[in-house]
């Protein structure tokens, strides 16, 4: 079994931030699989180019690519059955699903309002025009405009938390008692800005402060013992 994750990465290699690399990582670690992390960046498009596209996270399992976390994390699933489950549900993972869904569309823009410089100032000089261009036409404006009222999207973005911080009152994970892929989604965008900001996302006082806490220290501390471009 010879299992190969490339990763996003900053100019120092061993920062690796990306939120969808981070919910691929952590899926790994779940199913108690070891993968040799290979460090990536945006513009080595030919590293990757044998999967028939040009984003992260891909993995090699056994000579075969896959790319896309969501993708990934149901070859890990049907690959590995008798190792510990991703899905607490049956097919077609409604919640998982969802909950992918919703990090991806209401999380990611929330938090990228917040951590935009940030990420620029950790790549490598070729990689920052490269973000920087792509993101300021994404957002219509220069990164140092989309981030300078980061009060605002600090509010912006514990409102976009509040269907989450409501599940959390009740229960340790999203899934229930131990996390499960759907706790991963959206860890993964908490993780996107920890490798890369020293801005605090949340209060201490905030119930997905103490999820978030759990997550870093699961598997073994995987999360947390994970450098940081921010020191």
């Amino acid at each position: 079994m010879a299992l190969i994750l490339y990763e996003l990465a900053a100019a120092d290699p061993a920062v690796r931030f990306s939120p969808h690399c981070w919910k691929t990582r952590m899926a790994l670690a779940h199913k108690q699989l070891r993968a040799e992390c290979r460090p990536w960046r945006f513009t080595d498009r030919e590293a990757i180019a044998f999967s028939g596209q040009g984003k992260v996270p891909v993995l090699v399992d056994d000579g075969q690519a896959v790319h896309d976390s969501w993708r990934i994390a149901q070859h890990l699933e049907a690959r590995y059955p008798d190792r510990p489950p991703l899905f607490l549900e049956k097919a077609p993972m409604p919640l998982a699903n969802f909950v992918n869904a919703w990090a991806d569309r209401a999380l990611l823009p929330a938090i990228a309002r917040i951590i935009l410089l940030d990420i620029h100032a950790c790549l490598d000089p070729v990689d920052q025009t490269y973000f920087r261009t792509s993101r300021e036409q994404a957002f219509g404006k220069p990164l140092e405009t989309v981030v300078a009222d980061q009060a605002a999207h600090l509010r912006a973005l514990k409102q976009a938390l509040g269907p989450l911080r409501q599940i959390l009152q009740a229960r340790a994970f999203v899934d229930g008692d131990a996390p499960a892929y759907a706790d991963y989604c959206v860890f993964g965008m908490f993780m996107w800005a920890r490798c890369v900001s020293a801005t605090p996302l949340l209060e201490p006082e905030d119930p997905i402060h103490a999820w978030r806490e759990r997550l870093l220290d699961a598997h073994d501390g995987l999360a947390r013992a994970a450098p940081t471009a921010a020191g």
